[in-house]
């Protein structure tokens, strides 16, 4: 493992792609949509499951989308959600963002979806998404703000997660609170030409609640996160256990909601 990168916190539990496979370019990259155009160039880095990434395509069709992950599990995954949208113009390959296997100047946009807070070196990562990315292009990133999280109501223990949560992903060299950081990772990258913005997901319906509180309480006890919060000494297999059960008890309360805010950077090069 190069010295740069970190540990993924979630890992690719059925719970974790259970989240990301929600996710759209709509819901989860509304403020790059603007800049995106038939015929472009785009470099999706941490693709993931390829929900966003499939998108991605459609919108820049007959341009071509390239999309990494470290995990080559997870790219299989999204090479079947785009073959099963019938989309020809996005190829797949494993890399690490902090060394990217591509020249200078080859993406039109280069866009990266929740994945500066799991890196080694943020600033590192946002360089070499520059270094690939054309003159005139974005570099778009997109990452959740941990300690910014609200919900309603305080259902004890999930405050507790919130601290358990920190600790690991801190202890496996990443920073949860990534949101409020992409303005100064980005400066300190060398771009000049930056617009910050925030948005947010919510999470109160009650189908909502079913779905948020469903998955969480499962990704705390089953999924690589639990695991490493055992293993890194941060939480024991019962405390674990309480927090999914309040997750539970959150997601049975009629007035819950819960909100996920996150920093957005579009970076001019």
């Amino acid at each position: 493992m190069p010295k740069e990168s970190a540990v993924y916190t979630h890992g690719h539990h059925e719970s974790v792609l259970r989240s990301h496979q929600w996710r759209t370019a709509a819901n989860s990259a509304a403020y790059l949509i603007p800049e995106l155009r038939p015929g472009q160039a785009v470099l999706d880095v941490g693709c993931g499951p390829g929900t966003i990434t499939a998108d991605l395509a459609g919108l820049v069709s007959p341009g071509r989308v390239t999309a990494v992950d470290a995990s080559g599990e997870v790219l299989e995954k999204a090479a079947r959600t785009a073959s099963e949208r019938g989309l020809e113009n996005v190829e797949f390959a494993a890399a690490d963002v902090h060394a990217l296997d591509f020249p200078d100047a080859s993406f039109d946009v280069v866009h990266a979806h929740q994945v500066l807070q799991h890196v080694g070196d943020p600033v590192q990562a946002l360089r070499e998404m520059r270094r690939v990315c054309r003159p005139g292009g974005v570099v778009a990133a997109r990452d959740s703000d941990f300690a910014a999280m609200a919900w309603y109501p305080e259902v004890p223990g999930m405050t507790e997660w919130l601290d358990v949560y920190g600790r690991v992903a801190r202890g496996n060299g990443g920073e949860p609170h990534a949101g409020r950081r992409l303005l100064s990772w980005a400066r300190q990258a060398g771009f000049t030409d930056i617009t910050p913005s925030a948005a947010a997901w919510c999470f109160a319906t009650p189908e909502d609640r079913a779905w948020w509180s469903g998955l969480w309480a499962d990704r705390t006890t089953a999924s690589a996160y639990a695991k490493l919060a055992v293993d890194g000494g941060h939480a024991s297999a019962g405390q674990l256990a309480a927090i999914a059960d309040a997750w539970r008890a959150w997601g049975e309360q009629p007035d819950g909601w819960f909100m996920v805010p996150h920093g957005e950077v579009l970076c001019r090069v």
